[in-house]
């Protein structure tokens, strides 16, 4: 390793800020009530039903800062999509806010993923993948650092 970020890791993060963007668009939409949670139109294995995601999206644990979690994941990933292609996210002190900003998503995560299992036991596919590239997502951003 010559000490450049690898082209491998860019193509992961990219590829997973896509995946994570879109569920948390899907999440957003949902949020504002801009789609009913079982769209037709929306692949069966994400579509949300009544007794699981979508009642989660209206619950307290699902807004930060009086917003959406997921229209947070939506800034977070398109931060991703402009930083990763640009090299931003390579720059030192860009690099710290980035990898401060997963970290946060990672802790987010963790704590939702507790509230998921124990707390609502709800088993939301779409909030462990979601919380799953996040962690993914970090662990890349700490090693091209």
């Amino acid at each position: 390793m010559t000490g450049q970020p690898s082209v491998s890791t860019a193509i992961a993060l990219v590829a997973l800020s896509l995946v994570g963007l879109l569920i948390s668009t899907y999440f957003t939409a949902v949020a504002y009530r801009w789609i009913r949670p079982d769209t037709r139109w929306i692949p069966a294995f994400c579509r949300m039903s009544d007794q699981s995601c979508a009642s989660i999206v209206f619950s307290p644990r699902a807004r930060v800062l009086g917003v959406p979690n997921s229209l947070l994941g939506q800034m977070f990933y398109v931060a991703l999509l402009l930083g990763v292609p640009t090299g931003l996210v390579d720059r030192p002190g860009w690099q710290a806010i980035y990898v401060t900003a997963s970290m946060l998503t990672v802790l987010l995560g963790i704590f939702l993923t507790y509230s998921l299992l124990f707390l609502t036991r709800v088993r939301c596919v779409l909030c462990f993948t979601s919380h799953a590239i996040n962690l993914v997502v970090f662990l890349l951003l700490v090693i091209r650092g």
